[in-house]
Parts: structure tokens; sequence; C-alpha cells
């Protein structure tokens, strides 16, 4: 037999406390390729009959041939074959004189080890191991990546910054190790190695080697994560989170809705002197967190979205392209509503599907009145709604659990606006004050920033 020494024991545990790569996987890989080795030293068509046998108390390792005593050796014609035609190898042999040569107390039926390990086998053995471990240990490492990836995808975990590569921020979720890209991370975190995180596990990307797990900060995700471990309400399915725009480190709006007539959604998620909405900012690192009451009435959802600006009047554009509405706010609620740098608007845009355009009323009135908007929303002469689905679509509508849209097509008549103060529960109230002490005058802006295009 071959010594390799205590050494290899002490890197198979070492491989499975820092890699988790389970020790016998290093040893069955050892064996594996010692096999393999003396398959192309003996010049063997197959290795039935031999096996790799390692003691790991002595460090020794060894090929050895099984043979089976019998009186007389099987003939070659009488070898089966399998469904292919093939001959179904059969388990090595020897007549009882000779095994007794070897072993004197052996008898029939038992199965004689013979060590078959050459001495100058030791170089050879080794290559062939290395390259046969090599790419077991890679095998394993995938297999681990990915059962780590399925038990936690679609959740937030903790992670601990191992190292910073680049731009990339490489922290370890546990058994495996997860890429934090740059579009993922938050403009307002300071990575550091040792720091503990709270990401959102994204994605698997398969890089050839082993697969990388993507994690994120940024993600919309990562905030109704966050919501359903601070809101006992939105786990228990009593609060439902509609939909949701984030511009990461800076501003979210949350749109809820409750399911159940006892329970207000904005309170529950705000909590008692705003508790709970607060530990949700503290975990996103202070970013704003606007909470919206949702409406399957498309004019009273946008005018919630787009609070706290005051809103004169909404009209739903017929448009079939896309879903877009024409929202009308007094002269010094202009830059209110569009927010800084079109912040407000781009994410209120977001929240509700439409594509949003913010006109002053001193606007409209340069443009013709009202009555011109209103025209412009309104259908065509020749326009013909679609049918309605017959009772089977819609129950096979139904099945395929398809999300409701927020227009439907065709028209929706404009409808007078809603009150200014319409309940909106804001969790961000400095952040808007600061908004409007920088209004400028309404001449000033006569169409949306250039970000409402990404709307």
């Amino acid at each position: 037999m071959i010594k390799v020494g205590p050494a290899l024991m002490e890197h198979a545990e070492q491989l499975e406390r820092e890699r988790g790569i389970p020790r016998d996987v290093v040893i069955s890989s050892l064996k594996e390729a010692m096999l393999a080795a003396y398959k192309r030293y003996a010049k063997l068509e197959n290795l039935t009959g031999y096996e790799c046998r390692l003691n790991e108390k002595s460090g020794e390792i060894g090929i050895f041939e099984l043979k089976k005593v019998v009186n007389e050796l099987t003939d070659p014609a009488d070898i089966e074959l399998d469904e292919n035609g093939e001959e179904i190898p059969i388990e090595p042999e020897i007549v009882l004189k000779e095994a007794r040569k070897i072993k004197p107390d052996v008898e029939l039926g038992d199965v004689l080890e013979i060590e078959v390990t050459p001495d100058e086998f030791g170089r050879i053995a080794a290559q062939s191991a290395k390259q046969v471990i090599t790419q077991r240990i890679r095998e394993a490492e995938k297999k681990l990546v990915q059962k780590e990836f399925e038990e936690k995808r679609g959740s937030v975990t903790t992670a601990i910054v191992q190292r910073i590569e680049g731009r990339n921020v490489i922290v370890n979720i546990g058994k495996s190790e997860a890429i934090l890209p740059p579009k993922e991370q938050l403009p307002s975190e300071y990575y550091r190695v040792g720091n503990k995180l709270r990401v959102y596990v994204l994605d698997l990307k398969d890089s050839g080697r082993v697969p990388q797990i993507i994690v994120s900060q940024a993600h919309p995700a990562m905030v109704k994560e966050v919501f359903e471990l601070e809101v006992p309400e939105i786990e228990d399915g009593l609060v439902e989170i509609k939909s949701i725009a984030r511009e990461a480190g800076y501003r979210t709006k949350v749109a809820v809705v409750s399911h159940d007539p006892d329970v207000d959604a904005q309170g529950a998620c705000i909590g008692t002197r705003g508790s709970r909405i607060q530990a949700i900012v503290n975990e996103l690192k202070n970013e704003k967190i606007d909470i919206i009451r949702w409406s399957e009435n498309p004019v009273e959802f946008i005018i919630n979205a787009l609070a706290p600006a005051k809103i004169i009047r909404v009209l739903i554009m017929h448009d079939p392209r896309q879903a877009r509405a024409l929202v009308i706010v007094p002269d010094e609620q202009l830059s209110l509503a569009i927010g800084r740098e079109g912040q407000n608007v781009r994410l209120a845009a977001k929240l509700t599907g439409f594509k949003l355009d913010i006109k002053s009323i001193s606007q409209v009135e340069q443009d013709g009145g009202m009555a011109y908007y209103e025209q412009m929303a309104a259908p065509p002469a020749d326009y013909v709604p679609e049918a309605p689905l017959e009772d089977a679509e819609v129950s096979q509508a139904e099945d395929a659990d398809a999300e409701p849209a927020l227009v439907t097509a065709g028209d929706i008549a404009a409808e007078e606006a809603l009150a200014a103060d319409a309940n909106v529960a804001v969790a961000s109230e400095p952040g808007y004050a600061e908004a409007a002490d920088e209004a400028v005058e309404a001449s000033e802006s006569d169409a949306f920033p250039a970000e409402e295009d990404e709307a």
C-alpha cells in the first residue's frame, strides 16, 4: 500500500469546515482517482472486481483485486449478454488450489483479496488523483451552491461581506458565497469587510466552473420582504402589497390594500407612533417610504400615488397602445407633483402603471382649456369597445391567476377630482415639506423632466 499520511484527512476535514464539502466526497474522489490510474497502468478494459482501500488510521491506500474462490473457472462461452448484446462482466475467479497458495485457510465461496498496488505507482496516481479530486470538488461545490440558492431564492437573508473585488462585493450567505453587483447596491451603503447586511437572493448565474448566486439590496422585492417581516398583517394576508415603485437608497412608494374591514392597511404598515415604518426605514438605510392606499379606481389611485401634491383633476386618456393619464394641478403645486428631478411623478407612474403627464391649470388654459383635453380623452366616434368575455372565458382567466389590469380596453370617463387630503398616509412628510419649500413658479416647467420617459 501507498503511505499518504494523516495530512489527507486533515485537508478533507478543513474543506468540510470552510467550504461545506463533505469529507466523504474527498475520500471517495481519491479512491476513484486511484482506480482510474490503475486502469491505465494495468491496461484493463474495466475495473470489475477491483477496489481501492484506505486505512484512515495508518494513512495507507492501495488497490485490491477481489476473486471468488471456485472449483472450476467459468467457461467464457457461458458469459451472458445484456440488452445491447454486450458481454456482462463476471466477477474475477480463482481456483481453490491457487487461492490456498496465497491464503492457506481460504474455503470455496470465499472472496480472496489480493493487493495489486504497484510499487512505482505513486507519481501516476498523484497526477490522476489531483485531476479527479479537483473535478469532484467542483461538482460538489456546484451542487452546494444550487441547493443553497433553491432554499433561499426570493427571500431576504443575512450576509457578511467577505471581500471587495473591484466594484463587486462578495458576501457569504451561509455555506456559499454570493455577489452583490454595483447595480444592486445601495448608494447610501458603505461596504466594509466583516459588515453584516440584509440582502435579497435574486438569481443564479451559471459562470461555467461554479455558479454564482446574485444578491440585491436595491430590488423592489427587498422592500416587500422587509414589510412582511415587520408587519404581521401582511404575513397573515389581512393586508396586501399591490405594487411597489422604488429608487433604491432614495425613495419608495408602496401601494397597500386591506382585505379586512376592521384593519386599516396604512395604519398597520405605519404602526403605533410610526414604530413599524421606522424599523423598515432603518433596515433600508433611511430610504424614504410612502404608504399609498391602493384603489381599483385608477383616478383615485393616481391621486393617492402623487401625494402630497393637491390634484384638481385626472383625465384617463384614450390610448390603446398604453395606459396614459393627464393630471391637472394648481400652479403652485406643479413642482411638488413632479418632485425633485421628477422623482415623485416617476415613482407614481411606476406604481400605477400609467404614463403620467402633469400640467398646471395655467398650462391647460393656454392650451385651450379643460374642454380641449376632455375631447382628447374621449374615444373616437367609430371606436367599438371589445366584447365582454363569456362566462367560460372569465372562469378560464380566473384559473390562470392573471393579475387584473388597472385599465381595461376602452374608454374610462373622466372623473371629478377627489379631495386633496384623501387620507393618504406618508411616512416621509419632512421630505415632502422640503420639496414644497423648493417649489418654483408653474411657468418654469411646461412638461415632464427627462426622467419621465423612464416611467
